[in-house]
């Protein structure tokens, strides 16, 4: 009886040995076999943020294994980025990594002592660099800043009120302006970004809801007036234009 149960208790083993080592070569197969390695990933919607920004936070790299990467892993390190406000990460076999990612919007950007700033509609700073680069959003000039990073949130009551008015437009309108300068204590001139900037002089920062509405409907009409325009005030209870001469 003695022998009997051995033999059944090799042969539970052996049965348990071989399933354990076929399953770690299956697992092996789909881990290290070439054809599930990473070779496609599917960036949707960034606007700001490239591919190679999203690999270098994820810490990801084309040719790893595919099955290696874990999703909640990337997920999270993702997540901890202040430019990314929400992100899911889903593999597609046999070598695509989807990550669909939702922006901070970064509304303009300033001077600072080192360099640039991003900044949102709360004045957090949302990214840093030393060189101008390629301007998507608005240059706020007339204020500088000091030794603020990335996570840190400005002070200046004046820009931060700024913020809060391009807030109010929509991203086509905020894209058609190239700066926002601030000529005097509570007085704010936005320039389109057209070939010939136009001057859309805000004022003083009040009416703000009202200010913005008038900017948007100027931007949209601005392509079809057939005269050349010097500057619009919003100012006055009327817009008043000047043209150019």
């Amino acid at each position: 009886m003695a022998v009997i149960r051995r033999r059944r208790n090799f042969g539970c083993f052996f049965k348990g040995l071989t399933f354990l080592v076929v399953s770690a070569a299956v697992i092996a197969f789909f881990v290290y076999v070439p054809f599930f390695t990473l070779s496609e990933i599917k960036l949707d919607g960034a606007k700001y943020l490239t591919q190679e920004d999203i690999t270098k936070i994820a810490d990801i790299y084309i040719g790893e294994p595919l099955f290696k990467l874990e999703t909640d892993v990337v997920q999270s390190r993702l997540s901890k980025d202040l430019r990314i406000a929400e992100v899911t990460v889903r593999r597609r076999l046999p070598h695509t990594l989807e990550i669909k990612i939702k922006e901070r919007r970064p509304l303009a950007m300033i001077q600072c002592n080192y360099g640039y700033l991003d900044l949102d509609h709360d004045g957090t700073v949302l990214d840093s660099y030393k060189t101008l680069k390629t301007m998507q959003i608005p240059m706020i000039t007339g204020a500088a800043v000091r030794d603020l990073y990335i996570g840190d949130v400005i002070d200046d009551e004046i820009v931060k009120k700024i913020l809060g008015f391009l807030h109010m437009l929509n991203e086509e309108t905020l894209n058609r302006l190239s700066e926002i300068a601030i000529v005097e204590q509570n007085y704010i001139v936005l320039y389109s970004a057209t070939d010939r900037p136009v001057q859309i002089r805000i004022g003083k920062l009040e009416r703000l809801d009202e200010k913005a509405h008038l900017t948007e409907e100027f931007l949209n009409n601005l392509e079809k007036n057939p005269h050349a325009v010097e500057y619009v005030d919003f100012n006055y209870t009327a817009p008043f234009i000047k043209l150019a001469e």
